[in-house]
């Protein structure tokens, strides 16, 4: 008697991390192989989270920035790996990528709409800038008191990279993880039918402004709708120049398709920041984007890929 196969299905499985609603979802046989799958994807980014988030004491980022001002601390070679990508892409965007620019939260409150002083911004841009950090032999040194560093430029991306790699190497070939809106898939849909993902309207939350097909790679988008307030009809949002310390202008959206999230992450991002040079930038990295500027008007490669919704 032949055993009859369950047919391939997609699974969902839903979870909470880094302060944000994430997913994995994947196709297998069964919702037991499904779900044992997708653990082994969150735990990988629980772990990542609980390494380097800036929230918990015990994180190598709370440690060195704790330690900063009064020497090195001693890092594991994922760690270093980390920094030495954080200094080559402080080198690519001319500095406006910057993990040393969180301390500038400190001048920014969004949840009520209050311009900081003057004088707290100029207390805090002495702070700013990676070319100060002293990394070497495994180690790194904030030579400041008060200076800091966090991943929250890249971390989500990173994790989500990683997560897909674990069900990679588990042999997983169609799905993809998605954490607040980074996703890296892992192939397309058991047919060979692509994921069709929607883009958010930067405007109109509950709408969905244009339909992107994704078979493999990383998918990630910046706004100036996630954290942001209002006043005086300007809209200032979390997205900082590091060397004014002033929120970005030139773009609502940004979202970046490229062969890893990270990539797709940083990409979006350094658009945002280099604002009016920010199309120029898109277009000379070959990647597919699809960007809504300032005025509400929409640039995109790839235009045959993209669906728009009226």
């Amino acid at each position: 008697m032949v055993s009859k196969v369950t047919p391939l299905q997609i699974h969902r499985m839903p979870f909470k991390a880094m302060g944000s609603a994430c997913e994995v979802v994947l196709a297998s046989h069964t919702q037991k192989e499904a779900e044992s799958m997708a653990k082994l994807a969150i735990d990988e980014v629980l772990r990542i989270e609980h390494k380097y988030s800036r929230y918990t004491n015990d994180s190598i980022i709370s440690k060195i920035n704790q330690q900063a001002g009064q020497g090195a601390v001693q890092c594991d070679d994922e760690t270093c790996a980390l920094f030495q990508f954080a200094s080559q892409i402080f080198d690519k965007s001319d500095g406006l990528f910057d993990i040393t620019s969180g301390v500038l939260r400190q001048a920014w409150n969004f949840q009520k709409p209050e311009l900081p002083t003057s004088q707290k911004l100029k207390t805090l841009l002495p702070l700013v800038g990676w070319q100060k950090v002293v990394l070497q032999d495994q180690s790194i040194a904030l030579p400041l008191a008060g200076m800091e560093v966090d991943f929250g430029g890249f971390g989500k991306e990173y994790a989500v990279d990683r997560a897909a790699q674990v069900l990679k190497q588990k042999g997983v070939t169609s799905g993809y993880v998605n954490l607040a809106g980074d996703m890296r898939f892992l192939g397309p849909k058991p047919f060979g039918e692509p994921w069709m993902i929607g883009i958010q309207d930067p405007r109109q939350p509950d709408r969905v402004v244009a339909t992107l097909p994704m078979m493999q790679g990383g998918l990630a988008t910046s706004g100036d709708y996630e954290r942001y307030f209002e006043l005086n009809g300007q809209r200032y949002c979390h997205v900082l120049n590091p060397k004014t310390g002033m929120p970005v202008r030139a773009w609502r959206s940004v979202s970046v398709t490229a062969p890893a999230a990270v990539v797709s992450g940083c990409t979006t991002t350094m658009a945002m920041l280099k604002e009016e040079d920010g199309l120029a930038f898109l277009q000379a990295t070959g990647f597919d984007f699809f960007a809504i500027d300032h005025t509400g008007k929409v640039h995109v490669r790839q235009e045959s890929q993209v669906t728009l919704n009226s």
